[in-house]
């Protein structure tokens, strides 16, 4: 599988942290049909009382109405997702590339199941992102 790097909107909201509420706010994209490929969840460094999750892709008009329904909002944070074949140092190479570049992250979030990875990315601003996509590919092998 060739790398793909992909631009999406990450659904976020930060709210009050209790116990169950990742649980609560995907109840009703999962009523709507929801099919989620990324859902992160986590308290916020430094403030332990609030925390963020943030779900893709959000697509359709009941998906949608659920998502917002349950606080999320489109995040302005600019975002790729990155999919490819699973090879030892992948993350290194990306982060690496990236960081030449003079590029800063946001986030980088990344799994392997199996032979595949998918990673996660977010960045300042849509500039350093679309600069970053052009790093990934070239990083990964592909022009």
């Amino acid at each position: 599988m060739p790398v793909t790097v992909k631009s999406i909107s990450l659904w976020r909201k930060e709210t009050d942290n209790k116990t169950g509420l990742l649980a609560l706010t995907l109840e009703p994209l999962a009523k709507a049909g929801s099919d989620l490929s990324v859902v992160m969840g986590y308290r916020l460094p430094g403030n332990e009382a609030k925390a963020a999750i943030e779900i893709y892709p959000v697509a359709g008009k009941k998906v949608t109405a659920a998502a917002t329904e349950t606080g999320l909002v489109a995040s302005a944070i600019p975002t790729l997702l990155v999919e490819g074949d699973n090879k030892p140092g992948t993350a290194h190479k990306i982060a690496q590339a990236i960081a030449e570049a003079g590029v800063d992250l946001s986030f980088f979030v990344a799994q392997a199941i199996g032979r595949k990875y998918s990673a996660v990315i977010g960045f300042e601003n849509d500039g350093d992102a679309k600069k970053a996509a052009t790093l990934i590919k070239k990083a990964s092998g592909r022009k």
